[in-house]
């Protein structure tokens, strides 16, 4: 019998509304049901932008386990089932990456989050940690060049789209986000400034950020002075 909850301040596990008003009238399984409301309550005690939980992970919780079969056999055939019924509905999402010489699925409850971290995945930006508890982080978009500009150098106009579209279609995007912090660092935040330095990269080579060890005049100088003085205004 459960004893009840105890006196006192008790945590609280967030659940969606649509959870009732929606998912809960389709679920027709018991072990389904407790998985679904397991993983809210895991992955709210988790943290980062982006939470999955895997088979083993769930599987290593011997208090779920113990409510999901007999035996130990009973209750991993049961947790097989309730995944396979929670992915078919459309409650979890799945993604399968190899990593540590074996393939994972990990499971993403269906929300924006969720289906943004999946075609992340997809898409290859993911890293492996080397963790045991999130062995695997997923990476969010790269700002476009058009939002590097204005959090970082100032408001969008039609003619500075036009250039910034020349641009991207002239040099690398990693150049690009490259030229926009280093002018943020030398507190030159206009395009001239950053069009400059990617001139220059282009005409003689980049190298790995061959500025750091400039003082603030002299790495100014460098993209200010000489053949390309003209692109900036002092």
């Amino acid at each position: 019998m459960f004893p009840g909850f105890p006196p006192g301040k008790t945590p609280l596990t967030p659940i969606p509304e649509p959870f009732f008003t929606e998912l809960l009238p389709l679920v027709d399984h018991l072990g389904e049901l407790k998985l679904t409301l397991y993983v809210f309550w895991r992955l709210n005690r988790m943290e980062g932008i982006f939470r999955y939980v895997r088979e083993a992970d769930i599987a290593a919780d011997e208090t779920f386990m113990q409510g999901m079969g007999g035996t130990p056999d009973e209750a991993e055939a049961a947790l097989k089932d309730a995944l396979a019924r929670a992915v078919g509905r459309g409650t979890l999402l799945e993604a399968e990456l190899e990593f540590g010489g074996a393939r994972h699925t990990l499971y993403f409850v269906n929300t924006p989050k969720g289906r943004a971290a999946v075609q992340a995945i997809h898409q290859g930006r993911w890293k492996f940690t080397g963790t045991e508890a999130a062995p695997v982080e997923v990476l969010p978009p790269r700002p476009t060049l058009y939002q590097l500009y204005e959090e970082n150098i100032g408001p969008l106009t039609p003619l500075i789209a036009d250039t910034l579209k020349e641009a991207e279609e002239t040099y690398p995007a990693e150049w690009i986000a490259e030229a926009i912090q280093l002018a943020v660092e030398r507190n030159v935040r206009h395009w001239r400034y950053v069009d400059a330095i990617l001139r220059r990269w282009q005409e003689e080579g980049r190298r790995e950020r061959e500025h750091r060890g400039d003082s603030e005049e002299t790495g100014y100088d460098k993209y200010t002075s000489g053949p390309y003085g003209d692109f900036v205004e002092h």
